[in-house]
């Protein structure tokens, strides 16, 4: 066993193209065919890797795994070898896991396999095998750490596709029948909700309440009562955004928020029923399926459950890190006055609306001391309590809506990071890519001087003025998943005086700039535009 444990560190396992089918493709065999036990066994040995020993580990079989990909003409041994390195992988994987992440997830991807590998085919015909039937052959989807973000939102947009055009053609036969049969009810491709601004919240989950899962997967528009414009894009981000800021508003007390992270959780006291939680679980799954990015300040705790996974003590720290840290502090104290010194017993108090309430952790918790025998148990039952039980019934209806419309096959493809920056964003700004890839039409290019001069105004508002700038241009102030690269604002002319303010169609990206006589009037003009974000008309 120590042999298999020690192997990989002779230099030949980093040279493939020499010793893949003699050394490091027997080794991978060898591992592979391990019984439970022995393989339990190697894979405890290799969770005691340091870090770099790890990751060196890794690397050896993403190598074996570039070299074939990289071979112009595969053989039949070459696909054996594939599937033998992507299967140590996946153990590796799982070892890192279980772990707690000795290396990030993000030292799986190999870029290779999205520039080698038609991913969108690997996906189709996955979902269209079943597990016996992939036995034989190498599908990528069943090794999915090896996607980066590029390859897996390709995937999530061709599984969103896919269900969209059947759900349009399913409606558009419906309405060709209605044509010939009066009974049959003419069916919108669309599913279009229409809502007031003063009404948002109940007019959103009223019209949801009748959608049928075959309605929800089609594509979604969205009429604010008054307003006529049409809905490219723009309007729909708006809508996410107005309707999640009026949901999370603490009148509703449906989620309880935490100052220190900035994060909310599901109140563990709150009065609404669970089909108000049922149904913005659609509101977010309708954000996902429509490529929408969302104001949800979840923490990373609500993505590992959504997936199924395990939480753990670093999950509450997501939420609340002062309270982990102290839990960390009792379970690390090694002094023998543990008792006395923390003064705890089985029990955890919730606070709600000035009230605090005691729940017991355990039967009789209350008359149960926390020593050092037990600690660990109690700080399992109170990150328990927080994550899972004080919560099972609001989460669980809003697990339900939320894969009432996305499909849990294509979202198991994502870690629990991945699937958060889906949602929300990622904050990691990088203002030069937004004026590399900025377009210019009607007259403006980059060396215009009001295009200049706006880029120097620009690159001079402060952090949250340049977010309010995103806001106001694109509906959102957070940026894909794949990066600020991905997002790409247009600027035309606008041939007015200086008493004009720039104009935002948000449904393209396209702001409308007047060539203001100064740098003065353009920054004052952009400041007072960008103060303004709601409200949607044909410009």
């Amino acid at each position: 066993m120590r042999v298999l444990l020690l192997l990989p560190l002779c230099h030949l396992f980093r040279d493939p193209a020499n010793h893949l089918a003699t050394l490091v493709g027997k080794y991978c065999l060898c591992v592979t065919q391990l019984k439970p036990r022995p393989a339990a066994i190697l894979e405890r040995w290799w969770s005691l890797l340091g870090e770099a020993q790890f990751e060196d580990l890794v690397g050896i079989f993403k190598e074996c795994i570039i070299y074939v990909l990289g071979r112009e003409t595969p053989t039949k041994q070459n696909h054996g070898h594939l599937k033998l390195a992507l299967d140590i992988l996946l153990k590796l994987n799982h070892v890192n896991r279980d772990i707690g992440s000795l290396v990030s997830y993000e030292h799986f991807y190999i870029p290779a396999v999205t520039e080698k590998v038609d991913v969108q085919l690997d996906y189709i015909q996955w979902i269209q095998t079943s597990r016996v039937q992939r036995t034989n052959k190498v599908y990528f989807c069943d090794y999915p750490f090896v996607f980066n973000a590029q390859a897996k939102t390709l995937i999530l947009q061709t599984d969103s596709h896919i269900q969209m055009q059947q759900a349009m053609e399913t409606a558009c036969q419906q309405t060709f029948a209605s044509l010939i049969l009066p009974v049959v009810p003419p069916s919108n491709p669309y599913l279009v909700l229409y809502v007031g601004r003063e009404n948002i919240v109940n007019d959103t989950l009223n019209q949801l309440a009748d959608q049928s899962a075959a309605d929800l997967k089609k594509p979604l528009k969205v009429q604010f009562h008054g307003e006529d414009a049409v809905d490219a894009g723009g309007v729909r981000k708006e809508f996410f955004l107005l309707l999640l800021k009026e949901i999370l508003d603490p009148k509703y007390g449906m989620f309880t928020e935490y100052p220190e992270s900035r994060c909310i959780w599901f109140n563990t006291q709150s009065f609404e029923e669970d089909v108000m939680y049922y149904l913005i679980g659609i509101v977010c799954g309708l954000a996902i399926y429509n490529f929408t990015i969302i104001a949800l300040p979840f923490p990373l705790v609500l993505y590992k459950k959504l997936l199924k996974q395990k939480v753990t003590l670093n999950d509450l720290g997501g939420l609340s890190p002062t309270l982990a840290k102290g839990l960390q502090e009792l379970l690390s104290y090694e002094g023998d006055d543990l008792e006395s010194v923390f003064f705890l017993n089985f029990e955890v108090s919730v606070e709600h609306y000035g009230h605090t309430t005691n729940h017991e952790l355990k039967k009789g918790g209350h008359h149960i001391k926390v020593n050092k025998e037990n600690r660990q148990e109690y700080v399992d039952l109170y990150v328990d309590f927080l994550l899972n039980s004080s919560v099972q019934h609001c989460f669980e209806a809003f697990s339900q809506g939320f894969y009432k419309v996305c499909s849990s096959k294509v979202l198991d493809l994502f870690h629990a990071q991945e699937l958060m920056i889906l949602v929300v964003g990622s904050e990691n700004y990088d203002w030069g890519d937004l004026e590399k890839n900025a377009e210019y039409k009607n007259g403006y290019r980059p060396d215009h001087p009001t295009i200049r001069m706006f880029w120097r105004v620009f690159h001079g508002l402060d952090y949250e003025e340049k977010k309010r700038f995103l806001l106001f241009l694109t509906g959102s102030d957070r940026i894909p998943i794949l990066g600020m690269s991905e997002i790409k604002i247009i600027l035309q002319p606008m041939k007015v005086d200086d008493d004009h303010l720039p104009v935002a169609h948000t449904c393209f990206n396209l702001l409308d700039l007047p060539m203001y006589s100064t740098e003065d009037v353009m920054r004052e003009k952009l400041r007072l535009a960008i103060q303004n974000t709601q409200g949607f008309g044909l410009v």
